[in-house]
C-alpha cells in the first residue's frame, strides 16, 4: 500500500470554527431537483455512510425520521413531484399520507398533505468531527491551524501553493505586497476550502478562470423554541423548499432542543480576504424573529409570541443567486482544468454534512486512477 503525506491548512484558530461546524446536525435522504444529480447521489450514499462510521465509532446520532408538508393546497403537486424524485434517487421507505395521518403522528402540526422520510436523522456534528480528526491524524495527517492558503501557481509541474499566517493576513494593508510566509508545492491538492474555495482557485495563476463558477453567499439564520415543557415535534418538519433554500424548518438535536431555520439573506460584496479567514457576521438579531413567527405558523399554527430567542447563523457558499435556481456540486478534476493532481470542491452547501463522507470515498476513488 502507498501512503501520501497529508497537509490540511486551516485558516480558523481550531477545527470546529470552519464551514463544517455551520452545517445543521441533520442527515438528510435528499428528495432532490433532477439537475442536482451529484447532490441526490452523494446525499443518498453519505447518508449510509454516515449512519454506518457513527455506528462503528460509537458518535451519537439518532434516526427519527422527516415529514415534509404540504399547508396550502397550490403545495400538493410539488410535494407529489418530491415523492417522485426521491424514489427516483433512491431514497427508501418515502410514503405519502394526508393531514389527518401527520396530525396522528404530530399533534401540533398543520398541514393538508405530507411526505414522511423515515431515514433522515440528527447526528452529534462536534462528536463526529472530532473522530475525523482523530482518524485523519493516527494516519499521519498534519493539521496547520491559523495559517491561510492565499493563492498559487501553476508551472507546468504541481501547484505551488502561497501559504499566510492568518493573524497577519487579518492586520494587512491592503496596499504592500502580500508574500507568503511559506510555499508548498504538493503532488495533490484538493481545494475544500468551503467559503473560500472560488476565490482561491481564481487566485492560482495559470488554472483557467473561465471554468470557475462565480461565488454567491447566503446567510441563514436559526432561533431556537423556549418556553416549552417539551419539545413539541419528535420529526424533522421541512416547508416545500424555497428560493435559496429548505424553507424555514425544524430540527431538533439530540437533546430535545428544537430550532427553526434558516431563512434566506443573500451577502453581496464580499471580498477574498475576508472568505479565507470566515470574517462574516455570524450575529442573529432578536427582531428577525419577526420573520419567523410567519413562516413557521403555516404549520406550527400554536406558536406563542415571544417563544423564538436567537440561536446562531450560518454562511453558505452557492453557485447561485436570488431566483436562479439551484445549481449542483461541482467537483473538477484534471479533465475540466487540466492540471494533474488538482481536485476542486465547489458550492459544497447542504447537504454537505450528510454527503461528506460520499464526497471523500468519490475524491479518493478519483485521485487512486
Amino acid at each position: 500500500m502507498n501512503f501520501i503525506k497529508c497537509y490540511l491548512e486551516e485558516s480558523c484558530s481550531n477545527y470546529h470554527s470552519s464551514l463544517f461546524w455551520q452545517f445543521l446536525e441533520t442527515l438528510i435522504a435528499r428528495n432532490a431537483d433532477p439537475k442536482l444529480l451529484l447532490q441526490a447521489a452523494f446525499c443518498v450514499r453519505g447518508r449510509q455512510l454516515l449512519y454506518k462510521y457513527c455506528e462503528e465509532h460509537h458518535i451519537p446520532h439518532k434516526q427519527i425520521g422527516k415529514l415534509i408538508v404540504a399547508t396550502g393546497s397550490s403545495e400538493i403537486s410539488k410535494l407529489d413531484l418530491l415523492m417522485t424524485r426521491g424514489i427516483e434517487n433512491g431514497v427508501e421507505g418515502l410514503r405519502m399520507m394526508d393531514g389527518h395521518e401527520a396530525t396522528r403522528m404530530e399533534p401540533e402540526l398543520q398541514c393538508l398533505k405530507a411526505l414522511l422520510s423515515p431515514a433522515s436523522g440528527i447526528v452529534d456534528s462536534h462528536s463526529f468531527m472530532l473522530s475525523l480528526l482523530g482518524e485523519a491524524e493516527n494516519h499521519g495527517a498534519t493539521f496547520s491551524y491559523n495559517t491561510t492558503v492565499t493563492g498559487g501557481k501553476y508551472d507546468g509541474d504541481r501547484v505551488k501553493l502561497y501559504i499566510s499566517d492568518s493573524q497577519a493576513l487579518r492586520n494587512w494593508d491592503w496596499k504592500s505586497p502580500l508574500k507568503p510566509d511559506l510555499i508548498l508545492s504538493p503532488r495533490i491538492l484538493v481545494n475544500s476550502a468551503g467559503l473560500g474555495a472560488l476565490a482561491l482557485s481564481k487566485r492560482i495563476h495559470g488554472l483557467d478562470n473561465g471554468i470557475i463558477p462565480r461565488p454567491y453567499f447566503a446567510r441563514g439564520c436559526y432561533f431556537t423554541l423556549s418556553n416549552v415543557r417539551s419539545p413539541p415535534f419528535q420529526h424533522l418538519i421541512y416547508p416545500i423548499p424555497e428560493d435559496g433554500g429548505l424553507g424555514v424548518h425544524v430540527t431538533l438535536d439530540l437533546n430535545g432542543q428544537v430550532r427553526f431555520g434558516p431563512d434566506v439573506e443573500w451577502i453581496d460584496g464580499v471580498d477574498d480576504i475576508s472568505s479565507f479567514l470566515n470574517l462574516f457576521d455570524y450575529s442573529v438579531p432578536g427582531d428577525r424573529a419577526n420573520r419567523f413567527y410567519p413562516e413557521i405558523r403555516k404549520y406550527y399554527p400554536y406558536l406563542k409570541d415571544g417563544s423564538l430567542e436567537p440561536g446562531y447563523a450560518g454562511i453558505r457558499p452557492k453557485l447561485s443567486g436570488a431566483k436562479q435556481g439551484p445549481i449542483d456540486f461541482v467537483i473538477q478534476g484534471e479533465e475540466i482544468h487540466g492540471i494533474p493532481g488538482l481536485i476542486n470542491l465547489f458550492g459544497i452547501e447542504s447537504p454537505g454534512l450528510t454527503s461528506c463522507l460520499a464526497i471523500a470515498e468519490h475524491v479518493a476513488a478519483r485521485l487512486s486512477r
